[in-house]
């Protein structure tokens, strides 16, 4: 599989890694997936492994370069660009892939992953991402875990999906990796609907936490801890004395509480089919 479009700046030796992927875009509900993966990159002081060119995947008019001024005040164009990273933990090498989810070429772009994947024999992919649901802030987050493989299902308590209808670059990117033979796993975290415009460092540090559980070593929680503690108490200011807000917010915690029995561990992904119906609407909904 050919990586002509990406650029290496590190050869690092890595031991059977696995790959965490996410992007920034509509598969990113309250930055909660570009947020977890930017967490994972910063507290284990990952290395970067390589850039894929943003120029054939790219719409710039949507996506737009950012200029920025140096200490000389010298003019410089930053370009959207998905960055890979490396590091050695605990109990695994892992790649670390993050940036805004390309427009065109989706392909190609895959092949580009799946060309790094195969470079460094990755032995699992697992990608990040989130999506508005009709849950209450004032719960454990709720996530969905998925998966085609039989053994990482039984392994990892994951669902198979059965999602039929439009999908973004995770899709292809988990068809692409799946057919050159990769064990692939989605992880999904629901962030609440009415709250969309707030950053959710709860929801990725859910992210955080289930991902190095599947991993095998320890989660970098402390990085987000001051956040998510924050986030709830934001979200409870948004909705203020409005008390059609508060009588709905009541009723997802009813619902919740009914389902759960108030026991949801974080760390575990939740057999719901409503929530898997709110994944698969969000899905549609991007058409």
């Amino acid at each position: 599989m050919g990586t002509e479009h990406v650029r290496w700046l590190s050869e690092p030796t890595l031991t059977r890694p696995v790959l965490i992927a996410g992007f920034t875009g509509w598969n990113d509900a309250g930055d909660a997936s570009s947020v977890a993966l930017r967490t994972m990159i910063e507290a284990w002081g990952a290395n970067a492994l390589a850039e894929i060119d943003p120029e054939p995947f790219t719409d710039f008019a949507t996506v737009r370069p950012q200029v920025k001024l140096d200490d000389d005040r010298q003019r410089s164009i930053v370009w959207p660009t998905v960055g890979v990273w490396s590091v050695s933990l605990p109990g695994t090498d892992v790649i670390l892939v993050l940036g805004p989810e390309p427009a065109l070429r989706w392909r190609a772009f895959s092949d580009q992953i799946v060309g790094i994947c195969d470079r460094f024999g990755v032995t699992m992919a697992v990608s990040l991402g989130a999506l508005l649901a009709d849950v209450p802030h004032s719960r454990p987050v709720q996530l969905i875990g998925t998966a085609t493989d039989d053994t990482l299902i039984e392994r990892f308590e994951l669902q198979r999906s059965q999602y039929e209808g439009p999908t973004g670059i995770v899709g292809v990117l988990h068809d692409a990796l799946h057919r050159s033979g990769l064990a692939t796993a989605s992880l999904w975290a629901a962030v609440p609907g009415y709250a969309s415009q707030i950053p959710s460092p709860k929801a990725a540090m859910a992210l955080v936490e289930r991902a190095c559980t599947m991993i095998g070593t320890p989660a970098p929680l402390q990085a987000l801890a001051t956040g998510a503690a924050e986030y709830d108490a934001r979200v409870a200011a948004l909705i203020g004395d409005d008390d059609d807000m508060a009588e709905y917010l009541s009723r997802l915690e009813e619902i919740v509480d009914d389902v759960d029995d108030g026991s949801i561990n974080t760390a575990e992904p939740v057999d719901s089919e409503e929530l898997m119906n709110e994944v698969e609407q969000f899905l549609r909904d991007q058409e």
